[in-house]
Order: C-alpha cells, then structure tokens, then sequence
C-alpha cells in the first residue's frame, strides 16, 4: 500500500527541521494524548472489571448461588430437601442455615448491628472463604453452644481476641406480663476469619447450628439452604430445575443474579459510561492529530506542488500524509497499550509504593468494600480499545491528507 517513496517522504516529515518545530511538537503532543488516553482507558476498565469479579467472588463465596427459603413456616424437614436439590444436576452442594439479626456488644463497651449465621462444623470449613482465611483461633472449637466465629473488622472495632467474650441481643424475645424481654446471651470467640470484605469483616458472626437454633428460637430447623452449583453463570437454568424438583413445597428460591440483580446492573452501568467518558480522550488527541496535519499540509504546499510536477499523483500525496499521521496513532497506541498492561499487571506494588510515599491509604475498605485495588485484565476488551484508538487515529488522517491531495500546484507555485 505504501511504496518506499511515500515512506521516504513521510519519515522526512515527521522529522522537524529548524523553523518547523512547532508542527513537530504539536505531533508529539498528540502522540502523548493518544498514548495516555489508551493507557487510561486499558487501567480504567481493567479495575472495574476486577472489582466487579472479585466483588462477585466474594459475596458467592460466602452467601452461595441459590438460596432455598421457607415460606411462612421453620423449614424442618431440610434433610429431605437437601436431598431432593443435590438430586438436580449442576448442584455442587447444598448446607441448611439458621440466619438472623442481632445486636453485638462486649463487655467493653460500644454495640453494632450484625447478621448472625448458624452452620455445621464441618459446613463451615467447607466455606473456604472463611475457613482458609483464620486469622486467630481455630474452627476445631467452633462447637457447643456458646462458640462464635467473628470478621477482624468487628474484633478490632470492639478490641476482642481469641476467648475473649461478645455479647448478642436478639429483639425477639420472651412476652411476659411487663413486656417483652430480649435475650440476650455471651459467647466465647474461638476463630477471627477475614473475608476480605469490609462489610462482612465488621458485621457476620458465624455461631454452631445448634446455638443458632436455640439463640433463634428454631428447634431442628433451618431458614433457609445455601445451594452452590458448578457453573454460576447457568444459575438461573438449575434454579428453575430445583424449583421443579421442590414442587409442592412450601418454599421459595432466589438465585444470586436476581437478589444482586441492583447492585451488579449499577456496576456495569457505571463500566459502561466510564468507557464512553474516557473514550473523549482519545478523541480529543484524534483531533490533534487533525490539526497537526492540517498545519503540516499548509506548511508544505511548496512541496507539494514540487512533488505533483515531477510525477507524484494525487494518491501518492494522500498516502504520504496518511502514513504521517498513522505513524503518530500508531506509535501512540502501542505505547499506550504497553503503558496500560504494564500498570495493570504492577497495581498491587504501585499502590503500596503510593501509599508508603504519600503515608496515605488510598482504596479505604470503608468506602470500597474491597481491601485492595483489583485489576483483571481481559484481552479481548484491550484488543477493543486498541482497535477503537487505531480506527479513530485513522480517520483523523483522511480530511488532512484529501486536502492535501487536492491542492493544485500550479496555485501553491504561483503564491509563493
């Protein structure tokens, strides 16, 4: 497409004699701007897709894919109708769950509102979003019915360690003639556990079944059953399965997709217009790129016109200009796309170096969900940003070089 002597032409161009600086730098500039835009928008988009599948892996990882409730009455029977879920192909596993709400306190002072979840031993350990990130203590105590597991979050909030002591008050308590009297019952911590999460370090405690039950007011039975399938993006197929196999009773299921239908739709909006914002940048450069070829086309209508009257055609003019100006979005791509994946794949000690030099936290937990900046880069989405930046660096170079194309040499001759 483009012969040796368009290529030529157009590396002589691109480099700047003296008197022709200022064309050069606005081409630089340009260059810059596409390669920051690229690289802003890889980072960007990278971020939000790995906050988006690590916040997904761990509200899954610990709340499970499909819950089975019991509609208007204890769910009992919850053996038999394990039974009947693990039946359904695709289930990996189902564990029955007393959940409730409580108000934590210690002895110390200070209270919270908390969810508090009643589970097997062995259940538990199976729950590896918890069980493989103890920080203190032990699940083999997590027995009896005075046990409880708690998030670091909540510990170092109410500054309780390994057999220390937190206290639960249920609302729900006894009627007697003065009132109804809330329970209230101590519990020994035996495991801290840090999920990752801020909202589940500082507010689930993890108690034994059985002491659920009994805290609860629910003897041999279960609120719900957590159901964990092989592949969660087919949740919404072996949810309706399971609703076939539990036909006739008494009980509801919900599968994640649509309890977190809100939240996730909110974060893939919101992907979705930082796409859009962030795409202006590389448009804005796009522009440069127009005027950096159209001052560059003005400036050398002389040659130009020399270069038409010994035997340039039109469309070698046009293809000397186009290489100039996909030379400066190509270039910029590349370095934008290298700078990009770079920091993509370094986030973690970026962020450590920012934090240390500026003595700051930059991704609080608190506000973020999240304890770290992830990133997750998906190569299929770089390969759209790449082609979306060449496409729009392209299209720049056509008004310019056409315009050059057309300029008549005998005019550009006769004004110098």
């Amino acid at each position: 497409m483009f012969g040796p002597f368009e290529r030529a032409v157009a590396g002589r161009y691109l480099r700047a004699r003296r008197g022709e600086r200022f064309v050069s730098v606005i081409a630089a500039f340009s260059l810059i701007g596409i390669a920051l835009g690229v690289a802003t928008l890889i980072i960007v988009m990278s971020v939000m897709g790995g906050f988006k599948v690590d916040l997904l892996n761990r509200i899954l990882g610990l709340n499970g894919h499909i819950g089975v409730f019991a509609a208007g009455r204890p769910m009992t029977d919850f053996d038999a109708v394990i039974a009947r879920v693990k039946a359904v192909p695709g289930v990996a596993s189902a564990v029955p769950v007393v959940d409730g709400q409580a108000l934590l306190t210690t002895d110390h002072g200070g209270a919270t509102g908390g969810i508090v979840r009643g589970i097997r031993q062995q259940d538990l350990r199976d729950l590896h979003a918890v069980s493989d990130h103890i920080l203190a203590g032990s699940l083999d105590a997590f027995t009896g019915d005075d046990a409880i597991a708690v998030g670091v979050g909540l510990a170092q909030r109410f500054g309780i360690a390994v057999d220390g002591q937190l206290t639960l008050v249920s609302p729900q308590g006894a009627a007697t003639a003065f009132g109804t009297i809330p329970r209230v019952r101590a519990y020994r911590v035996v495991a801290i556990f840090q999920v990752g999460m801020n909202e589940y370090d500082t507010s689930y405690v993890f108690l034994p079944m059985q002491a659920a039950q009994i805290f609860f007011q629910e003897p041999n039975a279960a609120t719900q059953i957590e159901v964990r399938v092989a592949d969660p993006l087919r949740v919404s197929e072996i949810a309706g399965a399971i609703r076939g196999a539990l036909r006739g009773s008494a009980v509801r299921v919900v599968d994640w997709q649509h309890s977190n239908d809100s939240f996730f739709s909110a974060v893939q909006v919101e992907q979705n217009v930082m796409f859009l914002i962030l795409t202006l940048i590389i448009l804005v450069a796009a522009f440069n790129v127009i005027s950096s070829l159209i001052m560059m086309v003005k400036d050398k209508t002389r040659d130009i016109a020399v270069l038409r009257t010994i035997g340039a055609g039109r469309g070698a003019v046009m293809r000397i200009f186009l290489l100039c100006g996909a030379s400066v979005g190509i270039t910029g791509t590349v370095v934008g796309t290298i700078l990009g994946v770079v920091f993509c794949l370094n986030i973690q000690t970026i962020q450590r170096w920012v934090e240390a030099v500026t003595q700051t936290k930059v991704f609080n937990p608190e506000v973020y969900y999240l304890e770290h900046l992830p990133a997750r880069l998906d190569w299929h989405e770089v390969v759209q940003i790449v082609v979306m930046a060449l496409a729009l660096s392209l299209l720049a170079t056509l008004y310019p070089s056409w315009r050059a194309a057309r300029t008549d040499p005998v005019e550009a001759l006769r004004h110098e």
